[in-house]
């Protein structure tokens, strides 16, 4: 018996009964009877309760929805077509070493199925020439893993600037564009990642704006879902 139980106690008198409970421990469901019936529940237990059931159904949700995307996203599949967003893919053996140059070292760093990379000329400027590679596994963390890839470009091209999310378009996941500096000067660098693929594009001569918008343009040309 603790010590709470012994206060107020008379020593020079017998020691009365301590109730533990107002009401009979009931071991059973079964209603005992008017005596035996149980309280309502108090106002706060109803709240703190309600509030716990609320969570739990949210954090259900929120699982639920993140399971979803990526069971939607997964499943991803990268081609180089002969042309795309009005561009046409550059087969020169200086073109496939850069490109193919760009995709070891994306996939050193991040453990990829398959990996493409390639280089899309534009008819109306040659300066103006696309470099674009990436590959398909499954990525948990999208974001994570594009800005992993924005990383390794600051290493091949120097810091990457003002990288910020621009809209993804139909496929979702996230796409960023930021600017960097090379030999023709400054040109923007944009890239996305979903659940099924990472890509990035170097774009010279286009400003970010641009770049966004041609990025979204290659995305639906190049990237399909099964």
């Amino acid at each position: 018996m603790s010590d709470a139980h012994l206060t107020g106690r008379s020593l020079a008198h017998e020691p009365e009964p301590v109730d533990l409970t107002e009401e009979p421990i009931q071991l059973s469901n079964r209603d005992p009877g008017e005596e035996g019936r149980r309280r309502p529940w108090s106002r706060r237990r109803k709240v703190v309760l309600g509030v716990l059931l609320v969570a739990g159904l949210a954090g259900t949700g929120a699982l639920g929805a993140a399971g979803w995307q990526v069971a939607r996203q997964k499943d991803a599949r990268l081609a180089a077509p002969d042309t795309v967003a009005g561009l046409q893919r550059d087969d020169s053996e200086r073109a496939r070493s850069t490109a193919d140059y760009l995709r070891d070292g994306l996939a050193a760093d991040i453990d990829l199925d398959r990996s493409f990379g390639t280089v899309y000329r534009d008819p109306a400027d040659e300066k103006r020439s696309v470099l674009i590679f990436g590959g398909t596994t499954l990525l948990w963390q999208p974001e994570r893993d594009l800005d992993t890839l924005f990383g390794l470009m600051a290493d091949e091209t120097g810091r990457v600037m003002g990288v910020r999310e621009v809209p993804a378009g139909r496929f979702g996941g996230v796409m960023k564009c930021g600017t960097t500096s090379g030999d023709g000067g400054d040109f923007a660098i944009c890239g996305w990642a979903d659940h099924g693929s990472v890509a990035m594009a170097m774009f010279p001569g286009r400003p970010v704006d641009a770049a966004g918008e041609l990025m979204r343009q290659l995305r639906e040309g190049i990237q399909t879902r099964s």
